[in-house]
């Protein structure tokens, strides 16, 4: 992914100005460029937090062209999708498919924002080499500028949550036997052992089980087998 830069055309409210910049802090994104905005005062630096350094850096410009100088890719956003594909300025791409296509681009795109109330004009659309929109509800497909910005932010950032560690398949294994050991000692009918042994592995491929998590269930079914044999 190239460099990316987030473009408000004509935002209205101070706040999502504030809170559009709050998200970019979030995803790494420090570029942002205000085409005409309203005035910027506390409310915006509130709903910043820790994002008010990108309001303070923001460029302030007159028009869309001034804000995507430089960048060798535009992407426009509409909550309005043309249904046919005779109006070409109005058929959009789904922001996760828009995301995919990115991955290997290296130039430096723009992400153009409309108008809180009516979006991008048609001219500012035409200027844009790809509209994306984010899938709503057909009976209210617009969202609010800033949560908007935020999805598209999310799905462009390649983010990724740190995942737990995953279990071994000797650990696997080890689990089955203590799984078998247990049964042995509650007395568990012979005739079902092989049947339940399958369901109970089924049951933790389903489940994908952490390394923390089977050395936990390890240590129960373990104490529990060496307790109830004591008790016989």
């Amino acid at each position: 992914m190239g460099n990316i830069r987030i473009v408000l055309v004509g935002p209205k409210f101070e706040g999502n100005i504030g809170a559009v910049a709050r998200s970019m802090a979030n995803f790494d994104l420090d570029e942002l460029y205000l085409v005409d905005p309203c005035e910027i005062g506390d409310d915006a630096y509130r709903r910043a937090k820790h994002g008010s350094h990108l309001l303070r850096d923001a460029v302030t410009v007159n028009t869309l062209e001034e804000a995507v100088g430089g960048c060798s890719f535009v992407v426009g956003t509409s909550g309005i999708v043309t249904k046919g594909e005779n109006n070409y300025v109005r058929v959009p791409m789904a922001v996760s498919d828009f995301a995919e296509k990115m991955n290997d681009f290296e130039g430096k795109a723009a992400i153009v924002f409309g108008r809180e109330d009516i979006g991008l004009l048609q001219d500012e659309l035409a200027r844009c080499d790809l509209l994306i929109t984010v899938p709503a509800s057909e009976t209210y497909p617009v969202l609010n500028l800033s949560h908007a910005a935020t999805i598209v932010m999310y799905e462009i950032s390649g983010c990724v949550a740190a995942s737990p560690t995953p279990a071994e398949p000797d650990e696997r294994e080890r689990m089955m036997r203590f799984f078998d050991d247990l049964l042995d000692a509650i007395d568990y009918p012979e005739q079902r052992r092989g049947t339940t042994a399958v369901m109970f592995r089924r049951m933790l491929g389903r489940a994908v089980p952490t390394k923390w998590e089977y050395a936990t269930l390890l240590g129960v079914f373990g104490d529990a087998a060496k307790l109830i044999k004591k008790n016989e």
